[in-house]
């Protein structure tokens, strides 16, 4: 009997690595990459990567070091416990919208540099940060650490979200505040597809409905999220185990198949729920089988897009579009943009990263 293939290892850009020990003198960065089990000759190769395991391991030896789980970015410490501590102010929020308000909060008393704020405005959350690290300093040092404190508080963010909602929520649109760096492709994976640089600041957009969802977490998955943070935070392991994501599932395996996408009724006879229960249930998280069967196809379109193998109506077809107008139009609904140009945007992002 065959072995069964093991998931590839996830693993994160050396550039994160750099940034996590810039705050270290020489001797303290070579004990937390030791200890990280991370080679130091690797910091001097652009294109290595490391294993999340052991970039995680290295975010809280850095945290020990410096008795600061912010990797030393602000000018005020954010003290180990710190993280543990907020998620616990967390769990008894009603919705994911009054505890992510409250994460905001909390955020802003631990640090004095950066802050994020919530808005809303048709159907859109935007979470927008404030950065005022260095302000006023432009050499390597301060544009290093105000981007990389981007990174780890929208990391953070983004994934106290996922976690609050018990499934990982797609992000539509990623504004970030500093050019475009060489490992923006990791933007790419972590975040969104759709991003752009050298914004006035760092921004990000997902559906407002997750936000009236309830809280899904109890002590149980506190204590499991807290186990294995950070890499759980870094790398948005959030247990997909809400309905919506199994519904994101099928319709994506459906798609694959190079099926169509199933249908309300087919779906609910597939999940043995009747079509009225399995409406109610999805918006109880928030959500609807309309905007979810967009998301899998906006992500597919993208994907294939991106892969530059298929043309535009081909794209079209495979995703169940009755003619290239009407994928024209709804792709233009989801990006804001044309599918060509957007792929030659992509194009164009991919050979300058």
């Amino acid at each position: 009997m065959p072995a069964t293939p093991t998931a590839p290892e996830r693993s994160v850009s050396i550039a994160f690595v750099r940034s996590a020990v810039r705050a270290l003198d020489a001797v303290q960065r070579q004990a937390v990459l030791a200890e990280a089990q991370i080679d130091a000759q690797l910091l001097a190769q652009p294109a290595e990567r490391v294993p999340a395991a052991a970039f995680a391991r290295l975010w809280m030896a850095v945290a020990r070091v410096l008795d600061d789980e912010f990797f030393g970015l602000d000018v005020r410490r954010m003290k180990v416990g710190t993280f543990a501590m907020l998620c616990h102010a967390l769990v008894g929020q009603p919705t994911v919208g009054a505890a992510l308000q409250q994460a905001l909060r909390g955020f802003g008393l631990f640090f004095d540099d950066i802050t994020a704020s919530l808005r809303m405005a048709a159907g859109t959350a935007t979470l927008i940060i404030d950065n005022r690290i260095a302000a006023g300093r432009h050499d390597e040092a301060a544009d290093d650490a105000r981007r990389f404190a981007d990174e780890t508080l929208l990391v953070m963010l983004h994934g106290l979200l996922c976690w609050l909602a018990g499934r990982r929520v797609p992000l539509s649109r990623l504004d970030w505040a500093h050019p475009m760096p060489a490992h923006a492709d990791e933007y790419r994976r972590m975040f969104s597809p759709l991003q752009r640089f050298d914004m006035p600041a760092t921004a990000v957009q997902f559906d407002a409905r997750v936000l009236a969802a309830a809280v899904t977490v109890n002590a149980a998955s506190l204590k499991a999220f807290l186990r294995d943070a950070p890499q759980s935070v870094f790398l948005k392991q959030v247990v997909a185990t809400g309905l919506g994501d199994r519904v994101r599932r099928l319709c994506r395996a459906a798609l694959d198949r190079g099926d169509a996408a199933p249908t309300l009724a087919l779906l609910a006879e597939t999940l043995r729920l009747s079509p009225a229960t399995l409406r109610r249930r999805l918006e109880g998280e928030g959500a609807s089988w309309g905007q979810l069967k967009d998301e899998v196809r906006r992500d597919l379109a993208l994907q294939l897009l991106a892969e530059g193998v298929l043309s535009v109506g081909s794209i079209a077809a495979r995703l169940g579009f009755d003619d290239a107008s009407t994928f024209y139009r709804a792709f233009r609904k989801w990006t804001g943009s044309a599918p060509g140009a957007w792929r030659s945007a992509a194009r164009a992002s991919a050979a300058a990263g």
